[in-house]
């Protein structure tokens, strides 16, 4: 997995609550169950017309915002169904962080292990950032996860929380089977002392 430490990039404003999984990527792409190809297919029923031409007006079709690595959303982002493939859909188009009042669990969990950061931030530091990307192509932010702060076109900066395992395992790149690989010295170490102790288990 990618490791994320820095991200300036240009965020991408979708001030609409309840964005659910099957808006992110409908269920009809679902069938695959590989990660990469779906970036295409993202957002894909507001994205493009019935007749499959791109609809002008969906903020990801506008010129300043198709290289976009930020979505800066609405209220209980990713809720819905559980499907992976979500981040699965953002990650391949290029979004590398989400920022939001709030996500659905499940989906919230499912970015940390797919290596996109989904921040959570206050109703008021939302309406900043969402200023900010109503800014087209000058819309620039950048994401300092060891830092924890996200500074803005103007150079203002906002700090955010985040726990500090979830943060380490985005800084270092792992993924959950990384993860427990890394951990591998005291799981031996304990295994090995628990075999000797009870040679009957």
């Amino acid at each position: 997995m990618e490791k994320f430490t820095t991200l300036t990039g240009v965020a991408a404003p979708m001030p609409i609550i309840n964005i659910d999984t099957d808006m992110i990527i409908p269920k009809q792409y679902l069938k695959t169950i590989k990660r990469t190809g779906l970036g295409t297919a993202l957002f894909s029923e507001m994205r493009y017309n019935e007749d499959g031409s791109e609809n002008p007006d969906f903020v990801l079709n506008k010129p300043a915002y198709r290289n976009a690595q930020i979505i800066i959303a609405g209220d209980n982002f990713g809720c819905g169904s559980s499907r992976e493939h979500a981040p699965w859909a953002l990650l391949d188009f290029g979004i590398r962080c989400v920022i939001s009042t709030s996500f659905a669990d499940i989906f919230y969990n499912n970015c940390f292990k797919n290596g996109i950061l989904p921040l959570v931030v206050s109703p008021e530091q939302l309406k900043l950032l969402l200023d900010d990307a109503e800014r087209g192509a000058n819309a620039t932010l950048t994401v300092d996860l060891e830092a924890q702060t996200i500074k803005g076109p103007d150079g203002g900066t906002l700090h955010f929380d985040i726990d500090p395992t979830r943060k380490q395992i985005l800084l270092e790149g792992l993924d959950d089977i990384a993860g427990t690989l890394k951990a591998d010295p005291a799981i031996s170490s304990f295994e090995s002392k628990i075999a000797a102790e009870r040679p009957w288990l």
